[in-house]
């Protein structure tokens, strides 16, 4: 097989064994199309690769300015290529086993304050073209601030996960694990009064005769469900009624927002994970400065030589 068969081979591989997400496969074809495309202006292949040729791979990326998490991300799609191409027969050796990537930064993502957050809540409610519009907008801000839900898994929550008025939502996150996450008594309110009209929309394309979507947040779209892209568009008008600047406000800096918040009012690290589906403590970790910034507070107001 060629190269690009190769990797088509492996995406197989990792949607069928691993339920490996959409976005997740694109990310890796693109990172080992690169990797395929360096390999062939030295006359080289994913066969003939050697552990050189990858770290030489790895030089060039940096050369061109790219950041460690991209290098990381790119490193992470090779050794996994590399693994599947040594176990299924279609090389002698694995020539990435050994490469170790660049240190991942423990820069915390930029967020938001707890005044921001209220007002792009309150600006949701005024965003839109018509008054169902402007529920559903209310009822994603309300739930991503929530929930902590990744953009991808809001946007793509099944309707059937929010029946029966619950006070939690069964979450399909990352390679297919599911998670409760709670929900406060406004995300429920704006929720229910979208389930409501959602209730509506299908009753009217059950007399059509027209198919019910399954999603909580229809589309017309092939996926079936509000895009990613969609949503980072209307968050972005959103953030113009607020009064914010757009630049600041991003579906993932609401997900650091929630975490960032619940830390500073005494939540535990662990309980934080949990919430939003990090696999390994160590990706929380990032949040622990607000940790040490609250016990230094503690320590300046009440300890008596802090005076």
């Amino acid at each position: 097989m060629d190269d690009l068969s190769q990797i088509s081979t492996f995406l197989e591989a990792q949607s069928a064994e691993l339920g490996a997400s959409q976005n997740t496969l694109l990310a890796y074809a693109r990172d080992l199309k690169d990797l395929a495309g360096w390999l062939g202006s030295q006359n080289k292949s994913f066969a003939a690769a050697t552990r050189d040729d990858i770290e030489q791979y790895l030089i060039a990326c940096d050369a061109d300015g790219l950041s460690n998490a991209t290098r990381s991300r790119r490193l992470s799609a090779t050794k996994q290529l590399f693994r599947f191409l040594f176990e299924e027969g279609l090389r002698d050796s694995n020539p990435a086993i050994e490469i170790k990537g660049p240190s991942k930064s423990k820069k915390l993502p930029s967020t938001l304050s707890s005044k921001e957050v209220e007002q792009l809540i309150s600006a949701a409610a005024n965003v839109g073209k018509s008054p169902n519009d402007r529920l559903r907008n209310l009822c994603l801000m309300e739930l991503l601030y929530a929930t902590g839900m990744r953009v991808s898994e809001l946007v793509s929550l099944p309707i059937a996960a929010t029946r029966g008025n619950p006070d939690m939502l069964l979450v399909l996150g990352k390679g297919g694990k599911e998670r409760m996450v709670p929900l406060s008594g406004q995300a429920k309110d704006a929720l229910n009064n979208w389930l409501d009209i959602r209730a509506d929309i299908d009753e009217q394309n059950r007399q059509k005769k027209l198919p019910v979507s399954k999603f909580l947040f229809p589309s017309r779209g092939k996926l079936g469900h509000l895009t990613r892209h969609a949503f980072y568009l209307l968050i972005k008008d959103i953030a113009v009624k607020a009064g914010i600047m757009p630049r600041k406000v991003t579906p993932h800096v609401l997900r650091h927002a929630f975490a960032t918040h619940l830390l500073e009012n005494g939540a535990d690290l662990r309980v934080i994970q949990t919430l939003l589906g990090h696999a390994d403590v160590s990706t929380t970790e990032i949040y622990t400065h607000v940790l040490e910034e609250r016990l230094k507070s503690l320590v300046l107001k009440h300890h008596p030589l802090a005076k």
